[in-house]
């Protein structure tokens, strides 16, 4: 009876992580006084607050966190067991990402919340696993085969999009484009990773649809954990968010082992492996005798949040910033007219056909926007290392080992002392030199794909999907926003999703019908 009672006390203390976060985080902070004293040599990063901070704005997570480093280029959080340490002055981004990558990984900290979800796949570790799934990942991605393979998939689910729109245009109803893009990267994803359409475009069966629902609030979850620092003893007693991550997690994992028994039991029935065909990714990854169940599901989730979640995001993102920006959205429009040499879009598989490596990479403009749309609204706003050993950083102050050092690449877009004045205003003219063409930027100031040895093997592969999908889009439809007035916010999860979808009406661009 005691116990019961102790267990439900403990529960309900538990399922308030503010409550749990400011008990502790007090404790902790006269802990590290006590034990900085002896460390008064050094200098530290400014306190800018506490996790309890980050609990309490986690609605605004990013911007909050963008209020503080306009302030503090880096600024340090007090936390229960470790500081952390948020930069987004790009020469510590470049030491902490290249100079001195050895330093910074993620650690035992970031794979204890990431692992349940992710396993051992690439975002979760260090050392040698990192190492090996990173050579053979680099490997596939720079193949002409998989390159080839995925472009047709791309353009495949760019038409399929496009009669979807089209069928919404004609009807005058309004769609929730961020939905559509999550299904349609959902489904070239699996395409490109098992060799399957799961054509959740239109409509999922019953299992998918559990899979789709549970991944997302999983993702959600995960990142709870961040901040809930009550989260490994809600594990073990089984309750609130972790008993619901549990739950979801389960649902998540029974659908990745079936596609991938399925596939395992494809290939046993080929005599001659080399008959199979190895265009999709795990087929690639079997040819290298990778048949682990476990370790395949790893590498696979990582490759979904890597390539469904960041891609659509992303595109949301784009075709919400055409709508708050009409000039840029029919500049876009007119440069994917002139480089396709299309007037009127009348077929949409005809015009994704004409999307070639060569006419993508004409598109200056384009990339500029994307380009920019990241800058603003990049896909994952901010990444977390552990330094491994007592450290000081480019700007002079010092950051001990355990410590957790994060760059931020939502604060990073809109810091003046990068940006300029302007930082926080859409101007993908900024991106152009003088005769129209991109002008890069140091990856450790444009920090959407990451850079150093863990820049993002998917980022050309990413392009491609993009450009293709808003060619056939732009090149065909205006959008606008259901509701101007409605305020676009973001919700706080790995990545950054709109929160409740994007409502946008499209309106052809061509007089007549589509040919569907």
């Amino acid at each position: 009876m005691i116990c019961s009672v102790a267990t439900m006390v403990a529960a309900k203390f538990l399922s308030n992580p503010i409550s749990v976060a400011a008990l502790l985080l007090l404790i902790s902070i006269v802990v590290r006084q006590i034990l900085t004293r002896k460390q008064r040599k050094k200098k530290y990063h400014p306190i800018a607050g506490t996790v309890f901070h980050q609990l309490l704005n986690f609605h605004r997570l990013h911007d909050y966190m963008t209020d503080l480093a306009r302030k503090h280029k880096t600024y340090r959080l007090l936390g229960l067991f470790r500081n952390e340490i948020y930069t987004s002055d790009p020469p510590n981004v470049e030491y902490i990402l290249r100079t001195n990558f050895e330093n910074f990984g993620k650690g035992s900290h970031n794979h204890r919340i990431l692992r349940d979800l992710l396993g051992d796949g690439i975002f979760t570790v260090d050392g040698e696993k990192w190492r090996q799934q990173r050579k053979i990942s680099s490997y596939e991605f720079s193949t002409r085969v998989l390159r080839e393979y995925s472009s047709v998939i791309f353009r495949r689910s760019a038409v399929k999009l496009a009669k979807i729109v089209s069928e919404a245009s004609t009807s005058g109803q309004a769609i929730d484009i961020q939905d559509l893009f999550m299904k349609s990267t959902l489904d070239s994803i699996f395409h490109v990773s098992f060799g399957i359409d799961l054509d959740s475009l239109h409509g999922v069966n019953e299992e998918t649809g559990k899979f789709c629902n549970a991944f997302e609030a999983s993702s959600t979850m995960t990142l709870w954990r961040y901040v809930d620092v009550a989260w490994p003893l809600k594990k073990i007693l089984n309750i609130g968010s972790e008993a619901t991550l549990k739950e979801n997690i389960k649902i998540v994992d029974e659908y990745i082992y079936k596609l991938i028994h399925n596939t395992l039991e494809q290939r046993q029935k080929l005599c001659d492996k080399t008959s199979m065909r190895r265009e999709n990714i795990v087929s690639r990854f079997l040819q290298a005798e990778t048949t682990d169940p476990k370790y395949l599901r790893d590498i696979i989730l990582n490759f979904v949040i890597a390539g469904k979640d960041t891609t659509a995001v992303t595109l949301a993102w784009f075709i919400y910033m055409l709508c708050k920006h009409p000039a840029v959205q029919e500049r876009v429009a007119k440069e994917i007219k002139e480089v396709t040499n299309v007037e009127d879009v009348t077929d949409f598989a005809q015009f994704a056909a004409r999307l070639t490596e060569e006419s993508l990479e004409k598109m200056q403009f384009l990339t500029a926007t994307i380009n920019e749309t990241l800058r603003l609204y990049p896909a994952v706003p901010v990444d977390a290392k552990i330094c491994f050993s007592d450290d000081t950083l480019p700007d002079g102050f010092s950051v001990r080992k355990g410590d957790m050092v994060s760059y931020q690449p939502y604060a990073m877009g809109r810091m003046k002392f990068i940006w300029g004045d302007d930082a926080e205003e859409f101007r993908p003219e900024r991106w152009l030199d003088g005769d129209g063409n991109v002008q890069p930027q140091s990856p450790f100031k444009f920090t959407a794909f990451q850079a150093g040895p863990r820049i993002c093997m998917g980022k050309e592969f990413a392009y491609r999907q993009i450009k293709i999908m808003l060619s056939v889009l732009v090149g065909s439809f205006k959008f606008k926003m259901s509701d101007e007035k409605k305020i676009v916010k973001y919700q706080p999860m790995i990545n950054l999703l709109i929160k409740g979808g994007l409502q946008v009406c499209a309106i052809p661009r061509s007089p007549n019908h589509f040919n569907s």
